[in-house]
């Protein structure tokens, strides 16, 4: 889809060098899937709720130890 929208000039460029992008669009669609992703991820986290009873590394180590 075209869409034409003004984005700091600043914002842009450090996109481009974070992503590593060739292009301006690669770097808004990189961007924007980057936040999508951590957006569906955190809602999982957050239907997950916390873990009293997960595992220590130690726990997990004997239990590779022993499988």
């Amino acid at each position: 889809m075209k869409t034409s929208i003004d984005i700091p000039e600043e914002e842009l460029e450090e996109a481009l060098r974070h992503t590593r992008a060739r292009t301006k669009r690669e770097a808004v669609v990189t961007a924007l899937t980057d936040f999508n992703r951590r957006r569906r991820l955190a809602k999982v986290v957050e239907s997950f709720g916390t873990f009293e009873h997960f595992l220590t590394h130690e726990e997990l180590s004997r239990l590779r130890e022993e499988g």
